[in-house]
C-alpha cells in the first residue's frame, strides 16, 4: 500500500518551519520524515524517482502515526510550478501548514542562506534587485493563495515565527488541534533549528575538499581547532546585513498590499498581525 502524508508544512522559508518539524517530529504519535524536506512534488529529478520512492521515507513510522514532512520548495512560486498538480494527482488531502514572519526579517534571512550557499555574491541592496524570489518568497498570500484553491482554506493552518517565539506552548497545541492530537509537549531541549546567524559561506568545490568524510578525518587530525574556529567564523556573515530606509520604502507598499489579501484570505487571525507592525490596523 502507498503511504502518503497526513500533513505537510508548505512553507515558508526561512519562516521556522525546520523548529516546528523538529518539534512535531519530537511527538508521541506524530512522524516527520527524514531528510525533513524531501521535495518531491517540487524538484523533478526527486519526482522522477516515483511515488514508491516517496512512499518509502514514511515507512519507518508506526502504524497509528500522523506521517508528515516539511518541503519549503512547495510554495515558491513561480520557480516549482507543479506542485499542486502532482500532489492532486496522488488522490491525498494532506493537512496543510504554513509559517510566515515579518516579510523585511524574512528577506534578510534568505539573503543570508543565499550568500552562504554561494547563489548571491552582491550585497543586499543589489540583491534585492537581481534575486527576484527573496521578495516573491515574502508575499504569502500569493504563495498560498493556489493551495487555497484547491485544497481550502479550511485545510490550511497559518502560523507566524513571532508567535512561535512569544507563545511557543500555545502554538504548538495550535496545530495539534489542526492534526488531531492532543497533549503535544513543546520540547525546550530542542534548539532552534537552521538559524542563519550560524550559517557558513560555501567554499568551491565544498562537497569534494570539505564535506566528505575523509577530509573531515584529515583536517581534524591535521588543523588545530582554534585555526578552524577562525576559519569557520571568517566564513560566516559577521554582522546580520539590513534593510535601507530606502528599501523598506519601496517594500512596504508590496507586502501591506499582500497582507491585505492574507487576511481576506483567512480572516478572523488578529495574531497574524504579529508578523507585521509596519501595518496600521
Amino acid at each position: 500500500m502507498t503511504a502518503l502524508p497526513d500533513y505537510i508544512i508548505v512553507g515558508a522559508m526561512k519562516c521556522g518551519t525546520s523548529t516546528l518539524a523538529a518539534q512535531l517530529g519530537a511527538q508521541d504519535g506524530i512522524f516527520m520524515t527524514t531528510p525533513k524536506e524531501p521535495n518531491f512534488f517540487s524538484n523533478d529529478d526527486i519526482y522522477a524517482q516515483g511515488l514508491e520512492w516517496y512512499s518509502d521515507l514514511f515507512a519507518p513510522a508506526h502504524p497509528d502515526d500522523l506521517c508528515g514532512e516539511a518541503s519549503t520548495h512547495y510554495t515558491k512560486h513561480p520557480d516549482y510550478p507543479d506542485v499542486i498538480p502532482r500532489l492532486q494527482a496522488t488522490g491525498a488531502r494532506p493537512k496543510l501548514i504554513y509559517m510566515i514572519r515579518n516579510p523585511f526579517s524574512r528577506v534578510v534571512s534568505h539573503y543570508i542562506h543565499e550568500w552562504t550557499e554561494g547563489v548571491i555574491n552582491t550585497d543586499l541592496p543589489e540583491a534585492l534587485h537581481s534575486h527576484s524570489a527573496l521578495i516573491s518568497y515574502s508575499c504569502y498570500a500569493s504563495q498560498i493563495a493556489p493551495w487555497v484553491a484547491t485544497f481550502g482554506a479550511e485545510n490550511i493552518l497559518i502560523l507566524s515565527l513571532e508567535d512561535m517565539q512569544a507563545n511557543p506552548q500555545d502554538v504548538l497545541n495550535r496545530t495539534g488541534a489542526f492534526l488531531g492530537k492532543t497533549d503535544l509537549v513543546w520540547q525546550e531541549k530542542l534548539s532552534r533549528v537552521n538559524v542563519s546567524a550560524e550559517r557558513i559561506r560555501k567554499f568551491p568545490l565544498q562537497e569534494t575538499l570539505i564535506s566528505n568524510p575523509l577530509a573531515t578525518r584529515l583536517r581534524r587530525a591535521l588543523i588545530p581547532q582554534k585555526l578552524r574556529d577562525m576559519i569557520r567564523r571568517r566564513r560566516q556573515m559577521r554582522e546580520r546585513p539590513t534593510l535601507s530606509a530606502t528599501d523598506k520604502h519601496w517594500l512596504e507598499p508590496q507586502f501591506a498590499a499582500d497582507y491585505a489579501k492574507l487576511k481576506a484570505l483567512f480572516p478572523d487571525r488578529p495574531d497574524l498581525d504579529m508578523s507585521y507592525p509596519f501595518v496600521t490596523p
